[in-house]
């Protein structure tokens, strides 16, 4: 189940439909799209229940998350987003938010390098790799008989 690299000049589609929600913790879970080269990040789709918390976080590379249903509150600034929304993380944001409403919260999330959680004083407790990523789905696969539906660079 271990996937080929996939050439840079064909089309690479990933049915994202015959892919179950994998479970990442209590109220999240996502579906794989593609990682990239050499660990560089990764691209899926997060969903999150109602009342789901995303604790204080910082990416080491930039981030884009595309709302496609259900809205978040933006912690920080108290701003809710809604289907169609989107949000720009740079290089070091750090951001904390939960999900409102009483339907889940669909991510189309496009991350470059790692996530590190943090402590109520600011420190790294914990530290996610695009590696680490790659390998929990890898993982996943192979524990419940899935094939590897995502793409690799």
């Amino acid at each position: 189940m271990s996937p080929t690299p996939s050439s840079s000049y064909a089309s690479q589609p990933v049915h994202a439909e015959r892919m179950p929600w994998i479970p990442m913790s209590p109220g999240l879970s996502f579906k794989p799209l593609r990682f990239y080269r050499d660990g560089a990040g990764w691209m899926y789709l997060f969903r999150l229940e109602s009342g789901t918390v995303i604790p204080p976080h910082r990416h080491t590379g930039e981030s884009h998350a595309f709302n496609l249903s259900g809205s978040r509150e933006l912690l920080d600034t108290g701003e809710v987003i809604g289907p169609g929304g989107y949000v720009y993380e740079p290089a070091g944001n750090v951001d904390s938010w939960r999900v409102t409403g009483t339907e889940p919260l669909v991510l189309l999330i496009n991350t470059r390098g790692g996530v590190e959680y943090l402590t109520a004083d600011g420190q790294v407790s914990r530290h996610v790799t695009p590696a680490d990523r790659l390998e929990s789905y890898r993982k996943w696969c192979e524990a419940n008989g899935q094939e590897f539906l995502a793409t690799l660079e």
